[in-house]
């Protein structure tokens, strides 16, 4: 018994000292000031988040339901009571056209330009798609490939693996695609326009410049007032004239001397 009792403490001692120096050994830092809350909650939609991007030109975000193969908009601030809009997708498969009628197969990586353009990393079909800001879908790379790979050179032509996914580079105007199961980055350059912010974004950053610098002129203006308050003298008082006559003296003429000398002089004469 005593044996017994004698192994089981060097057991428990064993195990303090394992589970201590697995602890110690973590490099693990928590910093404070952190705090995190649910703003949406896809059980009671029926929507499952797999991913999700801000929409630029716009204050709405886009939130991809892979295993329905579905896209959504959703309006800022995220809550319960966001509203909710179908933008592409209605099952699996692989479609072009409108919103309704459009089909992906689980796509997992999506990407969005600065108009809003989605671009869909559709890695079950071997593709990538557009969706517009009106919810129409185009394929733009692999449709004619058919099959994966890693072909580079026209976009329908082009070949891609079953795991990849893709970012927008606003700076380059292209997006770049991480092609995991051929470890490449390819890059397919946009359109021009694609990478041009939406007019209600410009209109309303031009907006807010207007009213910067009209606040700033005003704020400039108003300081330079008060600081010159003190010397703007009414016409109507006496002290203008005064001012300008003790300049006048306190000029010199041709021979050196002020205007109050050239007076003295003259009295003395008199005298």
């Amino acid at each position: 018994m005593a044996t017994y009792l004698q192994s089981l403490s060097l057991f428990i001692v064993f195990t303090i000292f394992t589970i201590a120096a697995i602890h110690g050994s973590a490099d693990l830092v928590l910093e404070d000031g952190y705090t995190v809350r649910t703003v949406f909650d896809g059980n009671k939609l029926e929507i499952n988040p797999h991913s999700i991007l801000p929409r630029y030109g716009s204050s709405d975000f886009i939130i991809l339901d892979s295993s329905k193969s579905v896209f959504y908009t959703v309006s800022s601030p995220l809550s319960q009571e966001s509203e909710i809009k179908r933008l592409s997708g209605s099952s699996a498969g692989f479609s072009d056209g409108d919103s309704a009628s459009a089909t992906f197969s689980k796509p997992r990586s999506f990407a969005v330009d600065l108009k809003g353009n989605v671009y869909v990393a559709d890695q079950s079909n071997g593709v990538i798609r557009k969706i517009t800001n009106r919810g129409v879908t185009t394929t733009i790379a692999g449709g004619y490939a058919q099959k994966t790979g890693k072909v580079d050179g026209p976009a329908q032509n082009a070949s891609f693996s079953k795991d990849f996914e893709l970012v927008f580079v606003p700076e380059k105007c292209a997006v770049l695609v991480s092609d995991r199961g051929s470890q490449l980055v390819r890059q397919i350059d946009l359109k021009v326009e694609d990478c041009r912010r939406s007019p209600q974004s410009v209109l309303g950053g031009a907006f807010l410049w207007v009213l910067l610098g009209l606040g700033v002129s005003c704020l400039v203006g108003f300081i330079v007032g008060i600081i010159s308050r003190p010397y703007v003298i009414p016409q109507t008082g006496s002290l203008l004239p005064t001012l300008f006559q003790r300049d006048v003296e306190a000029l010199p003429n041709p021979s050196g001397e002020t205007s109050t000398d050239a007076l003295l002089r003259h009295q003395k004469r008199n005298c």
